[in-house]
């Protein structure tokens, strides 16, 4: 168990579970808030678990995931925007 695992398990406890309660409750933009937190602490998760591993191919992973949720927040947010 070395140091980065141990900040992989904190942020796992610290933030991915008050996100996912969070993007599970409420109106609209608060599970815009929840879901921007947890891909947030997703990815940082995933990049800590490569450091842990120390096998730079898995970077990949969250680099992808950073694209895509910015992408799905823009679409969710067209989404939310009153019609005209």
């Amino acid at each position: 168990m070395n140091p980065w695992l141990i900040g992989a398990i904190v942020l796992l406890a610290g933030s991915v579970a008050p996100a996912m309660w969070l993007a599970s409750r409420g109106g609209p933009v608060d599970r815009l808030a929840g879901l921007e937190v947890g891909s947030t602490a997703v990815t940082l998760e995933l990049t800590l678990f490569a450091q842990a591993t120390g096998q730079s191919q898995y970077l990949i992973v969250p680099l992808v995931l950073a694209l895509v949720s910015f992408a799905g927040t823009l679409v969710y947010t067209r989404l939310l925007a009153p019609r005209s």
